[in-house]
């Protein structure tokens, strides 16, 4: 019999989730401290995109199961990776907010290949959101990111391997509730360009910012 994502996940890392499913516009609570006798989950580093001396940093807060997140991704992250990230004018790190299970799982995904997988196996959640999040029932769902998974070349013990280790999922829990608490984060998709926060805003708005810290920076 095949494990459901809920039991590859553990208990503990699932209570850390304690976030209603459609909070998408809700502020994650602030974690109690830690037993002396556990050690804090360690905080997971930001995946950048561009140069490194790129005069503009933007991050983007998002979710694999906002609808908006997904709108972003194919109808503006390629325009915005063209003109930007790619020209060395923009260094672009996208931080994962976990909203519900799904959106978990999907991050889990998306972080089992290692850094040189996250995005395209982000792009592949994000454009096949209604695919796989229409599921009717866990086991449906699971099965949906299994062939998301399949697709990045993921095996069937490797992604299990990766729901399993509640270390990681732990500090995914850990790393989006300190950052997300740090930027006040409220709703997804938000955007913090050159220091400044933008909430889901049109191509348009949000390169016009660009531009502005860009001229800034110059």
């Amino acid at each position: 019999m095949t494990p459901t994502l809920r039991s590859l996940i553990s208990a503990a890392a699932l209570a850390a989730l304690a976030l209603p499913v459609a909070a998408q516009t809700t502020a994650p609570a602030e974690t109690a401290p830690a037993a002396e006798a556990q050690a804090a989950p360690a905080i997971q580093p930001d995946i950048w995109q561009g140069a490194e001396d790129a005069p503009v940093e933007m991050i983007e807060y998002a979710s694999f199961t906002c609808s908006h997140c997904a709108a972003f991704h194919t109808d503006v992250y390629p325009q915005l990776k063209a003109e930007y990230i790619d020209t060395g004018k923009v260094r672009f790190t996208q931080r994962d907010v976990y909203f519900d299970e799904p959106g978990l799982w999907a991050g889990i995904l998306a972080r089992c290949g290692g850094e040189e997988k996250f995005y395209p196996v982000a792009g592949m959640l994000f454009e096949k959101q209604r695919e796989w999040l229409g599921a009717k029932t866990g086991d449906e769902l699971a099965a949906n990111l299994r062939k998301i998974g399949a697709m990045a070349g993921y095996s069937t013990e490797q992604m299990d391997a990766c729901w399993q280790d509640t270390a990681k999922v732990e500090s995914l829990l850990a790393t989006f509730q300190q950052n997300a608490v740090a930027d006040k984060i409220e709703g997804t998709p938000t955007f913090i360009i050159g220091g400044e926060t933008v909430r889901n805003a049109p191509w348009e708005q949000l390169k016009a910012e660009i531009n502005e810290k860009l001229a800034a920076a110059n």
